[in-house]
């Protein structure tokens, strides 16, 4: 996706606001802004969310599996 900078007057008791929110979410403030945004639009049905999920998987070395099954079974 690509991203376009868009320069933005905003409130100052709005942008401290945001900012707070951004802080508890633990994203940046232009993250929420654009989570924000995005929800608005979203719920407005002006946008259809599509959430792609990607799992990883990596395989596991049967020997490293039982290296540790062993390692556990020794703890006990």
């Amino acid at each position: 996706m690509t991203k376009k900078s868009f320069p933005l007057r905003i409130n100052e008791q709005v942008i401290a606001a945001m900012q707070r929110w951004a802080d508890d979410d633990l994203r940046s403030l232009n993250a929420q802004i654009e989570f924000v945004l995005r929800d608005a639009l979203v719920k407005s049905g002006r946008v259809k969310l599509i959430q792609k999920v990607v799992t990883d998987i990596e395989s596991i070395e049967t020997e490293q599996l039982d290296s540790d099954n062993l390692n556990q079974e020794g703890d006990k």
